[in-house]
């Protein structure tokens, strides 16, 4: 080829690629700046929605409970998916003039401003509240509650939803709550508990398995070893006094293993009267067909079908009642929400466990359900005057599934994008809550091991399935996973 001529073509060929390399810069420029429009338009859309709900709240407002008082600000103590959704509950009320969130995640963020709290540290909490004026204070998880987060903001005379130290042992230990249910005749899994293996191991050799190896103490929900073997169980026992859940498995209670369905009864309670919320069932097993260990909970559906009116009324006069009595007689009186987990069978309901705050992800099907302002429930428990309140709930049934980062329970990587949420968002009926998310540069990306709650709400318990399942195959999300059979229990019974 002529010399003259190569040089001419080389150069129309850079010249067609800076013209290319120009024009994919534009593209990726306007790419962001639809990135950052679509961001906006999201939160523009979700504050119209919160303004709209709150107009409705303000119209159709039932008596404030007692010293519910005029608009305040707002503080929720925690970052999951439960305080997603009490914070989608409470920023409709009329009362709740501004929200924050500590620490929040990026689904709050969205809707409430986020703050750098520990929520275990009292002290600091308690002096950040009284800086910035504010009201109420809403505790989410069980740890601050076990760390007395309530006890210090009451001294500093802010009032707050949730039990203090010594009645949130009913969580913190399940040896206390074992104590409490012997004293008032409630009836539970005969136990025993241990700090030396040796004695352990001997015991569940002379009762055999199956049989439940539990840790103490608070273990996020992942204390809980149901032993088929002896094999399992005497290694459940070495890695709970080994060290596994530190300090919360420095003694362990075993149970006898109860049959039957499980099944999520939850009240509140001004420390006198008791006020049942609707029902809902937990999926705690990791994987499809509840195989697999337990989690914090992989999904949840309410209401319960198994909570027939017989048994909630038998759950509320042998278990609730006669326990949050001996809490009073004791001088320890319980406010807050008390999460009673049941095991049904033909008996009647049993206790397995206390949880002293809302369930995860329990709390997301109830707060879509919920068709009344929460929060003067919420202000009552902690003031007094529950007896005033009253809540109405929407029939349709709710389901949430629970996405997780792969590896989850164990370990599990971070800070993967996941994309898709606005389609997941828009299909009818649906609402995302997120868990373990954070916001980096316009993305959002994983910063847990459960991430999303996509729930849904419908006219049966099988379309909020399929919406909510709709919306999981919108998520791009490759190093995510989900349980595909939650409500399977509600869909059998139909």
């Amino acid at each position: 080829m002529d010399p003259t001529i190569a040089r001419i073509l080389a150069a129309c060929l850079l010249v067609v690629l800076m013209i290319a390399l120009q024009r994919n810069f534009a593209l990726q420029r306007r790419m962001n700046e639809l990135r950052g429009e679509m961001a906006a338009l999201q939160l523009n859309r979700l504050a119209l929605e919160v303004g709209l709900a709150k107009a409705a709240a303000e119209a159709a407002a039932q008596p404030n409970a007692k010293g519910a008082g005029e608009p305040m600000n707002i503080l929720i103590l925690g970052g999951g998916g439960r305080e997603h959704a009490l914070a989608w509950a409470v920023i409709k009320s009329p009362l709740c003039q501004k929200l924050y969130s500590a620490p929040g995640n990026a689904g709050i963020a969205a809707i409430a401003e986020c703050v750098a709290l520990n929520p275990e540290d009292g002290p600091e909490v308690a002096k950040w509240c009284t800086a910035n004026d504010i009201g109420f204070v809403i505790v989410g998880p069980e740890a601050p509650l076990a760390a007395g987060v309530v006890d210090d903001l009451t001294a500093a005379g802010i009032a707050a939803f949730g039990p203090g130290r010594e009645a949130a042992q009913l969580e913190a230990s399940k040896a206390f709550t074992k104590k409490i249910c012997n004293a008032c005749g409630a009836p539970t899994a005969a136990y025993a508990r241990f700090s030396d293996p040796q004695g352990a191991r001997a015991y569940v050799q002379a009762k055999g398995a199956p049989i439940v190896i539990k840790a103490d103490g608070l273990a996020a929900g992942k204390g809980v070893v149901v032993a088929m073997t002896l094999a399992e169980a005497e290694a459940a026992i070495d890695d709970m006094l080994g060290g596994a859940f530190g300090s919360a498995g420095a003694e362990v209670v075993i149970e006898e293993f109860m049959t039957g369905e499980e099944a999520s009864f939850f009240v509140l309670t001004d420390g006198e009267t008791v006020l049942p919320l609707a029902t809902a069932q937990d999926h705690k097993r990791v994987f499809d067909g509840d195989e697999g260990p337990n989690t914090g909970g992989m999904g949840a559906y309410s209401p319960a079908p198994v909570m027939t009116p017989e048994i909630e009324r038998r759950a509320l006069d042998e278990i609730v009642r006669p326990c949050i009595a001996e809490m009073a007689r004791r001088g320890t009186p319980y406010r807050g929400v008390l999460y009673a987990g049941l095991m049904i069978d033909k008996s009647g309901p049993r206790l397995i466990e206390f949880n002293v705050r809302f369930g995860d992800p329990e709390c997301q099907v109830l707060m879509l359900r919920l068709a009344s302002d929460f929060l003067p429930a919420l202000i009552a428990c902690a003031k007094g005057g529950l007896d005033q309140v009253s809540l109405d709930w929407n029939p349709e049934p709710a389901i949430t599934v629970v996405m997780a980062t792969e590896g989850y329970p164990g370990s599990y990587k971070k800070g993967t994008e996941i994309k898709g949420l606005d389609a997941a968002g828009a299909i009818d009926g649906v609402t995302i809550f997120h868990a373990g998310t954070e916001a980096a540069d316009g993305r959002i990306l994983a910063n847990g091991g459960r991430v999303l709650n996509v729930s849904a709400t419908g006219r049966d318990i099988a379309e909020a399935r399929s919406r909510a399942y709709a919306a999981v195959d919108c998520i791009d999300w490759p190093e995510g996973f989900c349980r595909a059979d939650i409500a399977w229990r509600a869909l059998k019974r139909k």
